[in-house]
């Protein structure tokens, strides 16, 4: 992972808050890097995070879902039914 201090000079244990808090802000989502910009007496975040590889993807209502598994009964129970289309390639 990579961090950038930006504006000013930061200990090593404050930077190692930052990405605690990064990290559980974004559980499950794999983080390449961070920006800590250093504005007066505020800290903006700048997260960038790594390409998340999609075999397939689910259009739900409006949401893109990476595997049915994450949707509620009913709509797994609705991916279902519908017709599947053959994809060539």
């Amino acid at each position: 992972m990579k961090i950038n201090v930006i504006g000013g000079e930061m200990s090593s244990r404050e930077i190692d808050k930052y990405i605690e808090y990064v990290e559980r802000k974004y559980v499950g989502r794999q983080i390449k890097g961070i920006d800590i910009v250093i504005d007066g007496d505020f800290v903006d975040l700048k997260t960038y995070f790594k390409d998340m590889d999609f075999q397939r993807a689910y259009r739900s209502t409006d949401y893109l879902v990476e595997c049915t598994d994450k949707l509620n009964d009913a709509k797994q129970r609705e991916f279902a039914d519908i017709k599947r289309h053959d994809i060539d390639g």
